[in-house]
């Protein structure tokens, strides 16, 4: 499943490069990209899993970049 999220707070570009990344390696996640300029932030990963990736996917985001929220 492919979904789209709104970024709020992203200061750089730099952070979304870290927050790609480390969304990446998270268990179940397929692709992940963070867009900085648009603010916004795509995950492809597995269907049944979604709701627990999406935790981790916020967990790992707030570490990166405590400000930034995802709209959902």
């Amino acid at each position: 499943m492919k979904k789209k999220f709104k970024l709020q707070d992203l200061d750089c570009a730099n952070c979304a490069q870290k927050m790609e990344d480390a969304i990446k390696k998270i268990e179940g996640v397929s692709d992940a990209t963070v867009n900085f300029m648009m603010q916004k932030m795509t995950i492809d990963a597995d269907d049944d899993k979604f709701d627990d990736i999406m935790k981790q996917v916020v967990d790992t985001c707030r570490k990166v970049e405590p400000d930034c929220v995802i709209l959902m």
